[in-house]
This record gives C-alpha cells, structure tokens and sequence, in this order.
C-alpha cells in the first residue's frame, strides 16, 4: 500500500506493562495459542493447555454447562463478554471477565481469541491499561495475530473500522504494506522483542487512519507472544485500542492545569488578556486575540447587557496577541490600539448574544458573514487561517469582549471539544478580568476618596516652604491610609502632621479621612504635640469600640503611626512628638542630615494615655529642612529600614536645591519595583519672622494699662502704615487687655504679629481660658469676647507656660502681605508632582521678650 495513503506517524513510547491474559482457540474449542500472562493468572503452562480442550480450565458442574452456553452464543453472535469462573492450577477458583472475539483467516478460516481479566487485581488496586479499561468496558478493540515471519494471519473486524484497511489486504503481509515506514520498524522492533522474551509489551504511537484522514489519532497496542504446546514462539497477537479521546482528555487537563497558573497573575486587564493569548498559542491554536469593550481596560464594566445591544458593535481595544508567527497575520490593529467589527460578522454577533461561534472550514463551510464582510474575510484567507473560533468574554450579563482563535500551520480543524476548551479557558481569564474590574472600581473609590480627603492646598504662612509628593501602592496592595497636613496656627505658627492608618482599600482611606479630620480639631484647639496624640489615640480607641457595637462579626483593628510637631517662626522653636511612626529628617543649612532621637510613642489605638506620648523641642536655624515622610517611602522587602534611612538622607544632603526638585531627587530614590505600600513625603524649610514685624510690650495688672494698651497699638500700627485697621485693633486689644486684668493676675503682655494676618495677643498668668456668653439686654457685661468676635477673623486662646495667651487676628490687604509674606502656595496635585511654596520673609532674628512695664521691645 502507498505510504501516502497514512499520513506519518510518531511513536510516543513503549513499557512492559500487561493489561490482559490472552489465550487463541480454534472453532473446535482447543487451545492452539498461550501466553506467560495467562500462565501467570492461571498457573498452567503453554505445555499443559496447548492441544486441550478450553474447559481443562473450568471448574467441574454447572460452569461446564455455562461453557457450552457461552459457546453457543460466540458461534450465534460473533463474541461474548461477561464474566465467569475458572480453575486455577492449584486448585482454587478465581472469577474472571472473559471477553472472546472472533478471528478471520484467509479462506474464511475462523478462531476465537479470549481476553481474560482478573476481577479480584482490579479490587486489589491494580493500576488499569487502555486494552483493559476497553476489555471492561467493552469498547471495540482492533485485534491483529502475526506469525513470526511478522506477517498478519488473523484479524477481527474491529481492526478493519479502526484504521479502514481491510481484513482481504492484510493476509500474509507484513506491517510496512499499510504503515508508513518509520511507524512500521518501530513496531515491527516491539514485536520481535516480545517474540525474544515472550513478554508482553505495550506501544502508544499517533497516526492518520484512512477512516479519518481529516484529524490525527492516539492508538496504544498491547503485544502478546503466543506461545505452542513446547513453549516455542508461534505469533505475535496485537491488541490495539483508538486512545485519541483520552490523550485529548489528558492534553485537556493539562491546559486547564496550566491555565490556573498562568491567567490571572496580576490584577491588570491587558496582562491577563495576553495571558490568555500566550497560553493558548501553541497549545490550542496557532494564533489569538484577545479584544475588549474600550471601557474595561479603563476599569469600567459595559453598560450593555447580552441580548439588550443594537445598532453598531461596541469599539474594542486590542489587548492579546499571540501567533506562531506575528509576521503572517498582517494585521491592522497592535496591542491597546482600537478595533470595531463589522456589524454583519459573527464578531459582532458574539458581542450581542453572549455566544460562541465555530467556522470549522473557512473555504468549505464559511458562514454568510464572508459575504457580508469580505474585505475582512479575505485578509483572514490571506493569512493562511483556514479554521477559526469565536468566544465572548461573559462576566455576570455582559460581554466583556472577544477571543478569537486561528489555525493555519495546524491542518486539524477545530472541533466541538476544541470548542469547549476555548470556552473554559476564557471563563477562567473572564473571572480574573471580573475580579480586576472589581477591584479597578473599589481602588478608584479609594483613590477618589483619598484624593477628596487629603489637602488640596498646604500653606506653610510665614512660617515654612513645604513641598509634598504622595504616590499611592500599586495595584495588587491597594491604596494605603497615609496622610499629611499643614495647619496654620496662631502666632504665625505651623503644624506639620503625617501619618500612616494601617491596611488597605477603601476602609483604610476613610479612617485616614476621620484621623485627618481628628487632628485638625484638635490642632485647633492649641494643644502641644504629646496631648494631640493622646487625645486622637483615644479617638481610634472609640472608633474600635464603636466598631466592635455595630459589628456581628470580629470588626478590623484601627491602628495607625503618626507624627505631629509644631514650629515657631518668631523663636525658631519646633516641638514634635510621635506615635510609632518614623522620625523626621532635619538638613540644617549645610546639609547634614539628622534624625533626631524622638521617643518613639505607641502606636494610635492602644489607649496607654499621655504616659505613651513625650514631646521634644528643638531650635533650628533658619532654613533647615524638616522631611516627614511614611513607612514605604525607607521600608522594602528585600533591604533592612535602616538602608531606606541611609538613602534617603543621602537623597536629602542636596538640601541646597528647591524643594520641588528636591522632592522628585528623593522619590527617584525609591526601588523601582512597584510599592507595596503608599509612598508620602513632605518637606518643609523654616523661616524667620523678620524682629520689625513683631512688637511685644509688658503691662501692669491695673485699669490704666487698658489706654495705654491702646495707645501702643496705635502707634505700631501708624508706624506699619496700617492706620485703616486702627479703630479696630484698639477695640480689640483694649477688651482683651480688659479681660486679662479682670480676670487674671500679675503682668500683662501685649504681642502684635505681622504675618499673612495681623496677630493680637494678650498674655496673663491666668490658666482659665475664656468663654463667650450670652448677656440678657439688661446685662451690663459679657458683651467683650462678642465683640472681638465680631471685629476679628477669627480668635482664641492657648495655653503658655504659667498661664494663657488670647489671640484675634484681623485681614491685611493683599498688598501689605505682598510686601513681606510668603505666598498663599500653588494647589496639591496628590498622585503626581505637587508643590505648595512660600518665599523667606527676611533673615533677622527676634529680641527676647523680657522688658520692664511700658517698655517697647522687639522695635
């Protein structure tokens, strides 16, 4: 026969593992051939059996009856199957599954050839063959015998569907008049070595039978050497079973295997797209897309249900793609650029109704779409694809887009269960694309809400320059809870506030919001450092303990770090205290760069009180850097915190640059890898208030002091060329020097600070802080604090050193800020580069604050 007629095969492999004993007889019911595996199972040699009757094997009574009844049905039926009891040589019965086949010889010739299993090494855990597992569940098997001359003497009809030879062109030829040549040797070398060792072996080869020439075929042929009455080798029996449907089933698996591994790696829609396209390729197809709706790779899930679209398909964007060779496609479209089908396609049908579409043979069964859209139709000819599949990507009602899958260099078209698998590999990358469009929406809630909460504009006043960076984690950790501040405070002071809520999401975001919110309350309130970061300690103490009430489940645990200092322009003071979070960095002006040994404080949400919180105060020079800064921007997987420290006071030493550029300097310091936790930095350089714009006086504790308060004020104010604001600042100053002598005792001071705003303080001994009231018309007093209220923008009190200071502050017009304050600072851009700067006032350093009644200091 022309080789032609087979298409190659491949041999895959061969082992010595028997799947069944075998035994041949002939019409008369004699045993004309044995095997070493039926001597095995049964314990009689090929010398005791050969030439006698096949019931030498059965056991005496009702089973030689049976014999005679299963004789008859093989002659009336062509074969039987089933099971029965036989004999073994020591005497013992065994229950077997017989399967007897019937043989055809040349001239008509029959034999019988029986298949024995034994039941009891199934139910001892033998591992089963395809020719057992075929014995057993009797699917056809292809039965062949060769003399030694390896020439075919007996066939079943069972061969002749097999591989659609038939039985009349077999006879006295050997295997290489129907295979080709390669296949041929290679099973002709396995028959010799079981002619040799009268051991059974078994073959696995792939071929192309002529009874399906359009797909390639798994065979596994088991070899039984027949054996005469003396032992002596008479034929070669082959029992071949079509494995094609199990090495798919296993080839199968081991995508699906694969494809749990290999899709969905990272919560990023393009990546799991090409992880989609590069899985399939080569393993199911020789070329795939993969597009989807533009909006998903956006984070937003279509808006068009299956079954709902009409009118022109959704614009895609390319996302996968994958070939055995990229140069044969000539596509239109690369990755992320935009694809529309065609209307009439059965791309677009995909898209509507949600269902897969097969073209098994785009020359011989392509659908009506050819004609309908033939200019793409053409260009998938011209590449060679002569089979395609079309998939939707479906999440819950949508179609999230399209996979589409070619064959070209693979001649086997693709079939239903080619199908099938497309379609569970696509459910499986569909869930990872639901999975990352739920968390792209949770993390651009977070985001959104982060960004909402975090300041859009910081001013420093006159008291810093401040430069911020905030970058959020990546995408596989979320949005962190870090946050950081800049408050304005009276006296021309500053806080600067960072921190760090531990956790990720949209949760951790909110609780930054309330933190954020907390201590701006309490930053208002004038509190020092170590008192704020008790009181907000208390305050995530009731945020758990309000969790834990409203919760049936355990509730998470707020914990958080933060470091809160304030700085003083006119003494240069800066206290600060921390709650486990990381010191700050100072660069005095030449550039060394320290981190000042701050009591490290407990984290926020342990309740431990002010015991687990110090304050420290420390004078800077002029123009030191102050860097706060949270955990991820010093802390990695692979290196030591103390390595993060190191770098990013190296990155710092440059302290003589702007901010801004110092700020990108430090952030391009950080490991390129993605951040698995939030990155905030931010920087502030000290400023001097000039000694001209500060005046302070010392006044005795009697009525006089009011008018010459007064008149102090007036003066200083004449001398600021702000002579507008004179009425009333002196009413202001003349109620809170009134209340200070009312209320309090010993000496009085009087500060008025030049800044963004005109400050008035009154200084007393007095700790209690004063309230407005609410006088009835006939009241003669309580009317003062509403009057400052009134005449200020805004007023209050905190507490120094051995009593209070009350302040109120009043607008200057933009040009006397213009003159000698910094600038109100540019808005906070939070994910990329931002920036808020104010310009140094002046260079001069205060006087002390000690003088005797009446005299001016600080002039």
């Amino acid at each position: 026969m022309n080789t032609e007629e087979t298409a190659l095969a491949e041999p895959v492999n061969h082992s010595e593992t028997p799947d069944a004993a075998i035994a041949v007889i002939d019409a008369e019911g004699t045993v004309v051939g044995w095997t070493q595996a039926a001597q095995q199972l049964v314990g009689y040699s090929a010398g005791e059996v050969v030439g006698r009757s096949a019931a030498h094997v059965l056991p005496p009574s009702e089973d030689a009856l049976r014999a005679r009844a299963v004789a008859e049905q093989c002659h009336a039926q062509g074969g039987w199957s089933g099971t029965m009891t036989v004999r073994h040589r020591d005497g013992r019965t065994l229950t077997m599954t017989l399967r007897v086949s019937l043989l055809w010889g040349q001239d008509a010739d029959t034999r019988w050839l029986v298949s024995v299993t034994d039941i009891g090494s199934l139910s001892s855990g033998a591992v089963n063959g395809p020719v057992r597992e075929s014995l057993l569940a009797h699917a056809p098997i292809g039965i062949a015998v060769y003399d030694p001359q390896l020439r075919c003497t007996w066939v079943n009809d069972a061969k002749e569907r097999q591989d659609g030879v038939p039985r009349g062109r077999r006879f006295g030829r050997g295997l290489k008049d129907w295979l080709p040549a390669v296949e041929a040797e290679a099973l002709e070398v396995v028959m010799l070595q079981v002619l040799e060792s009268g051991s059974t072996m078994v073959h696995e080869y792939r071929a192309w039978p002529l009874s399906d020439r359009r797909r390639e075929h798994a065979f596994s042929a088991s070899f039984f050497c027949l054996q005469g009455a003396d032992g002596t080798p008479l034929g070669v029996c082959s029992m071949t079973v079509d494995v094609t449907g199990n090495r798919r089933a296993r080839e199968r698996l081991a995508i699906l295997s694969e494809a749990s591994t290999r899709i969905g790696s990272t919560l990023d829609v393009m990546r799991t797209a090409q992880e989609l396209a590069d899985l399939t390729v080569p393993l199911l197809a020789d070329h795939a897309l993969v597009d989807l709706v533009e909006s998903v790779p956006f984070g937003v899930e279509p808006s068009a249900r299956i079954g709902t679209a009409s009118g022109r398909p959704p614009l895609m964007r390319r996302a996968g793609l994958a070939s055995v060779d990229l140069g044969v496609l000539e596509l239109p479209w690369v990755r992320e650029e935009a694809v529309r089908a065609h209307p009439d396609s059965p791309f677009s049908a995909a898209l509507r109704t949600g269902r897969s579409y097969l073209e098994p043979g785009l020359d011989t069964h392509a659908g009506p779409w050819v004609e309908n859209d033939p200019v793409r139709a053409q260009k998938v000819r011209d590449s060679g694809i002569h089979s395609l599949m079309v998939v939707p990507i479906r999440a819950r009602r949508s179609v999230l887009g399209l996979a589409l899958f070619g064959r070209s260099v693979e001649q086997t078209p693709f079939q239903e269960d080619d199908l099938l698998l497309a379609e569970e590999l696509v459910t499986r990358a569909a869930l990872s694309l639901e999975n990352a469009l739920r968390y792209a929406r949770e993390r651009t809630a977070a985001l959104t809400l982060q960004r909402d909460l975090l300041p859009h504009r910081v001013r420093g006043g006159a008291a810093v320059e401040v430069a911020s960076r905030y970058v959020p984690a990546d995408m596989d950790h979320g949005v962190g809870g870090d946050w950081f501040d800049v408050i304005e405070l009276s006296g021309a002071r500053v806080g600067l506030v960072v921190g760090d809520v531990v956790g990720h999401g949209i949760n951790a975001a909110a609780t930054m919001g309330r933190l954020r919110t907390a201590v701006r309350t309490l930053a208002n309130l004038e509190l020092p450092p170590d008192e704020l970061l008790t009181h907000l300690d208390d305050t995530v103490r009731r945020m758990n303990d309000e969790d834990a009430d409203d919760s049936d489940e355990d509730p998470a645990v707020v914990s958080a770090t933060c470091l809160y200092a304030v700085y003083n322009p006119i003494t240069r003071q800066c206290t600060m205290a921390r709650a486990g979070h990381p010191p700050p960095a100072i660069i005095d002006p030449q550039s060394q760069v320290t981190f000042p040994d701050l009591p490290a404080g407990a984290p926020l949400g342990l309740g431990l009180g002010l015991s687990a919180f110090e304050s420290v105060g420390l004078e800077l020079p002029e123009g030191s850097v102050l860097a706060f800064y949270t955990d991820g921007l010093v802390e990695s997987r692979d290196d030591d915190i103390d390595v993060g420290l190191h770098r990013l006071g190296a990155a710092l030493s440059q302290s003589d640059r702007s901010l801004e550029d110092l700020c990108s300097e430090v952030m391009e310091t950080v490991p390129a890898q993605a951040h698995s936790d939030d990155v905030t930095l931010l920087l502030a350089r000290t400023i001097s208030l000039q000694p001209s714009r500060v005046a302070s006086w010392d006044l005795p504790n009697e009525p006089t002091a009011v008018r010459t308060a007064r008149h102090l004020a007036a003066r200083q104010l004449s001398e600021w060329g702000m002579g507008h604001l004179m009425t009333t600042v002196e009413l202001t100053v003349s109620e809170l020097v009134t209340n200070a002598i009312r209320h309090g005792c010993g000496p009085i001071r009087l500060r008025l600070i030049q800044h963004q705003v005109l400050t008035c303080e009154v200084s007393d001994t007095s700790t209690s802080h004063p309230r407005p009231q609410h006088p009835r018309t006939l009241d003669e007093s309580g009317r003062g604090l509403s009057l400052v209220a009134q005449l200020s923008r805004r007023w209050g009190s905190r507490c120094a050193g051995d009593g209070k200071i009350v302040w109120a502050e009043q607008d200057l017009p933009s040009a006397v800020v213009a003159q000698g304050c910094p600038s109100a600072g540019s808005p906070l851009q939070h994910a990329g580069h931002s920036a808020t700067r104010g310009e140094p006032v002046g260079t001069g350093r205060p006087s002390p604050v000690t003088s005797p009644s009446y005299k001016e200091v600080g002039k």
